[in-house]
């Protein structure tokens, strides 16, 4: 091959080892998304770790295939070297090693590709028939009261759908339908237990919902609800169904003709009623947002109300000042009425008082106030004689009553006076104890003494 300029610059970008892989895994996942692959097994290994290893392989090529732990269910058949298989999984590439593997989701036994191709064969029938046209499916009613389920009554999936419901919707009733979900004969029972729950009964209210539900297994446990008899019952209620069969791997006739598919049925449980604490948060929610509209729709209207009446309060206050310039000019006018009518008053009062005056002469008035002083003068200025010799001639007869009769006159008659050390005059022998000192005093002086004898009272003589 010749290597020529063009050449280069074509593939001039250089990948990692990483690189390439990478893109390569992208392109083969890309294109290989989920494929069904049958062939045989060897080289089979359980690893420690819970993931199981293969090679699957046919007379041409081989293929490496990885089951990761807990992908098939406890009741999956055992995988053994020389089994002939059926697997259905996605391709990609395990990139440490550069190397492109199966990733297997499914696995049965080779003869269980009869039954794949007899659900191949009723899908495109009852597809072209419109079974599955998304136009006619029913939308679930959002809060629905009453719900049905068609299952078995000894399943897990009841088990988990009832715990569902009752932490998320405690209020909805919930009528069981009990079917068998396997076997010969289950598909009849299933499709009449759907026609009796879609028509009209007296033993239960209107059905808002109904849900087929069952655990997850092989194709051939599945089987039940890929008959045609399902399919029909399912297209023909009057009631919007839910189809929860199996995992999330597993595809029934029964999820394309229902209104709605759910992977699981406790996923079933989760679409089909709201979370009676999340609708809780929601209500309250718009409950606050409700509170807050109405406090700004009432602070805009309080806002244009209070502009209305800014302007309402300016009208008036215009009309107030009018009547009040009105009133004013009515009061000025009394006014200088009243003011008029008093200075008429006061000029007449005057003139009156004036004629008063001229009748009563202040010079007469006068000179009699002065003649009737003059009188008052004259006889103060002869009595104030009288009046001090009167005074004198009293105080000379008070005094010699007080020489006769004064403590002195008494003193010069041979009497004396006796105090207690305090000054107080001693009237009585009561007021004398013994040790009191005592002071006499005579008319020429006074002398101390001192109590030492007994008091002896006076007696009559």
């Amino acid at each position: 091959m010749e290597m020529t300029p063009d050449f280069f610059q074509s593939t001039s970008k250089v990948f990692t080892v990483a690189e390439l892989t990478r893109q390569i895994r992208g392109a083969l996942e890309t294109r290989f998304s989920a494929v069904w692959v049958q062939g045989e097994v060897s080289n089979y290994k359980l690893h420690p770790s819970g993931h199981q290893y293969f090679t699957l392989k046919d007379q041409r090529a081989a293929i490496a295939c990885v089951i990761f732990r807990n992908t098939l269910p406890p009741t999956a058949q055992p995988i053994s070297d020389g089994a002939q298989v059926q697997v259905y999984g996605s391709v990609s590439v395990f990139e440490a090693r550069g190397q492109y593997q199966l990733n297997v989701q499914i696995l049965q036994s080779r003869g269980a590709g009869l039954l794949q191709a007899k659900f191949e064969a009723l899908k495109r029938k009852l597809e072209a028939e419109g079974l599955f046209d998304p136009a006619r499916k029913r939308p679930l009613p959002k809060f629905p009261k009453q719900i049905a389920i068609v299952t078995s009554p000894t399943g897990a999936a009841i088990r988990d759908m009832l715990n569902v419901l009752r932490r998320r919707a405690p209020n909805v009733a919930v009528i069981i339908s009990p079917v068998r979900v396997q076997g010969s004969g289950a598909a009849a029972e299933i499709a009449t237990a759907i026609n009796e729950l879609s028509a009209r009964s007296d033993a239960w209210e209107s059905l808002d919902l109904i849900v087929v539900t069952r655990g997850g297994g092989s194709i051939e446990d599945l089987w039940e609800f890929n008959e045609e008899i399902v399919a029909r019952a399912i297209f023909n209620s009057a009631i919007p169904i839910v189809s929860a069969v199996g995992h999330e791997i597993d595809f029934t006739i029964a999820d394309f003709v229902a209104d709605l598919r759910a992977p699981t049925p406790s996923a079933a449980a989760e679409l089909i009623v709201p979370d009676a604490v999340e609708l809780g948060r929601r209500v309250n929610e718009l409950a606050n947002c409700l509170q807050r509209y109405w406090r700004n729709f009432l602070r805009e209207n309080q806002t244009r109300l209070r502009f209305l009446s800014e302007r309402t309060l300016a009208r008036e206050l215009t009309q107030r000042m009018r009547d009040a310039q009105q009133r004013l000019d009515l009061t000025g006018e009394l006014l200088r009425r009243r003011l008029a009518q008093l200075v008429t008053d006061a000029r007449a009062g005057l003139a009156a008082r004036t004629q008063s005056l001229k009748s009563h002469d202040p010079k007469r008035e006068l000179a009699a106030r002065r003649t009737s002083l003059t009188e008052l003068q004259r006889r103060f200025t002869a009595q104030a004689p009288r009046l001090l010799q009167n005074a004198q001639q009293r105080f000379q007869r008070v005094e010699s009553i007080l020489r006769v009769l004064g403590p002195e006159a008494t003193l010069h008659r041979g009497y004396s006076i006796t105090t207690d050390s305090d000054g107080n005059v001693i009237q009585t022998i009561a007021a004398v104890r013994r040790g009191a000192r005592l002071k006499t005093r005579l008319a020429d002086g006074t002398f101390g003494s001192e109590a030492t004898g007994e008091t002896t009272p006076a007696t009559d003589s």
